[in-house]
């Protein structure tokens, strides 16, 4: 699944995501990882609302303490049955997380991970599912956090992502609204995988691989 996400720059994210009380932050990323902020549009109190999160669901243990665990992306299948996201999922704890793009590994049969830079067809940005939850500390520290949500991969995608054939869900844009506001069973008939026609990618270099670069010539094309 993928591990590194392209975050598009606020205005072109307040263009595809209209929300009520818009108070993220961000710029554009090329190489954000699991345990760093990222944005995330929500429904809180009948109204929606974009805020940063972190990469990577936390939970609050008996004792008061937050476990940051590397849970950056949940399983549509296991929604309702993990430990990690059931209280989320059925508390209808909802959010979208608006990418440029993201990149996938693919295993070589030298064993070689070959990253891939993966967007979709005309949409300079759009929207995955994600889950959020929120952690407090002994100290009254309060920690929001999300994970993205894998659907079974695409032609396209499970080619490349051969390890677990397993690929972000893209949201439709008439979906928005439904997926933050709606009961369980109509959130769940959305996550599907999203047309491979509509999608494209290509190899990029492993630059990606170091977290150190964020550039925008991570995104570009390499040959193998």
């Amino acid at each position: 699944m993928t591990e590194r996400l392209v975050i598009p720059s606020r205005r072109e994210v307040d263009g595809e995501l209209s929300v009520a009380h818009p108070w993220w932050q961000f710029s554009t990323r090329f190489n954000v990882a699991i345990a760093q902020s990222i944005p995330v549009a929500r429904m809180h109190q009948r109204e929606s609302e974009g805020v940063m999160m972190r990469w990577g669901l936390t939970q609050s243990s008996a004792q008061g303490a937050v476990n940051c665990s590397p849970c950056g992306v949940v399983r549509s299948d296991a929604l309702q049955s993990s430990q990690d996201s059931r209280r989320a999922w059925l508390h209808g704890q909802r959010g979208i997380v608006p990418l440029a793009g993201f990149y996938l590994w693919q295993r070589t049969a030298g064993r070689h991970r070959q990253p891939y830079y993966v967007r979709v067809v005309n949409r300079p940005v759009f929207g995955i599912a994600a889950l959020w939850d929120r952690a407090e500390t002994d100290e009254g520290e309060v920690i929001e956090s999300c994970a993205l949500i894998a659907v079974d991969g695409n032609p396209l995608l499970a080619e490349i992502e051969n390890t677990t054939g397993r690929m972000p869900a893209i949201l439709h844009r008439k979906d928005y609204e439904t997926w933050l506001s709606s009961g369980v069973p109509a959130a769940r008939e959305l996550l599907r995988p999203y047309p491979h026609t509509q999608m494209v990618c290509h190899p990029v270099a492993p630059y990606v691989n170091c977290l150190e670069f964020d550039e925008a010539r991570l995104i570009m094309p390499a040959s193998l």
